[in-house]
């Protein structure tokens, strides 16, 4: 990475990132625990959101929810410029308490409608509020309150544009790679098998690893591993056993359990907060 600049505080996260020569290996499959707002400058990429294949331009918006799985795929070596606002549901409580700023996050299937072009945005620039948001990651903590603000036009913009959208349903998943993420995600937690899996979908396990991580960047283990630590963690964070989160989320041991805990996330089960 050529260029980075970070503003992190505990509920907002605003990010500004540039690769010069960008190589699609350094980029992974991954979920976070906030919601975020990712904000494509430029480049030569795609992004991966669930089994979805969104096409990116210059000024376009998506939107992923917690666990919500994404990737970007760079296409070719142009220089890829990003920035991104990643905030908990408590950052906005004070001013939107029931969170119909986020329904266009939570009120849609997964991997379905995240991605808003620049053209659906109507009144203030895209352009002008992610340079804003740009300038937040530069200045650092003291910019807290600024930061704040561009947030709620982002959402405010994001809001509007959803509701001209006018989605009261979502056509159910078409393509192999949709209805294979949907099943998975609808039987995470049970007990799974790559061999299973491709039996239920009628391909060769060959065929279902490449479809797979095709669709999802990521194969099929290493993407269910994280969708189950990253649950567990939101159960022990609400007060739930370490090892009753362990097993109501799918895994078999937990020792095996606690080393993938501390591997993925830094830190031991009941030491998180």
């Amino acid at each position: 990475m050529d260029f980075l600049l970070e503003h992190i505080s505990d509920e907002l996260y605003i990010r500004h990132a540039v690769d010069d020569c960008p190589d699609d290996r350094d980029f992974t499959m991954h979920v976070h625990e906030r919601y975020e707002i990712f904000c494509f400058i430029s480049g030569k990429a795609e992004y991966l959101v669930e089994g979805a294949r969104y096409p990116l331009q210059p000024g376009s918006i998506l939107i992923m929810r917690p666990a919500e799985s994404h990737k970007v795929k760079i296409l070719d070596g142009r220089r890829y410029e990003r920035a991104a606002i990643n905030f908990t549901p408590a950052v906005i409580d004070f001013i939107d308490p029931t969170h119909k700023l986020t329904e266009p996050f939570d009120d849609r299937p997964l991997g379905r409608g995240n991605l808003y072009q620049p053209s659906e945005f109507s009144g203030m620039r895209i352009d002008d509020v992610v340079g804003e948001i740009c300038s937040v990651a530069k200045n650092g903590h003291d910019s807290r309150a600024k930061g704040l603000t561009y947030l709620f036009v982002l959402l405010d913009m994001i809001n509007s544009a959803y509701k001209r959208r006018g989605f009261s349903e979502y056509a159910p998943p078409q393509s192999l790679p949709e209805q294979i993420m949907l099943y998975v995600n609808t039987h995470l937690f049970d007990e799974l098998s790559v061999p299973q899996l491709a039996k239920q979908f009628y391909i060769s396990t060959s065929q279902f690893n490449r479809v797979f991580k095709q669709a999802a960047g990521a194969s099929p283990w290493e993407y269910i591993t994280i969708k189950r630590l990253t649950a567990a963690r939101e159960k022990i964070r609400n007060g739930i056993p370490a090892q009753a989160a362990c097993y109501s989320c799918g895994f078999r041991d937990y020792s095996a359990f606690y080393r993938a805990y501390i591997k993925h996330f830094g830190c031991a089960p009941k030491n998180d907060s």
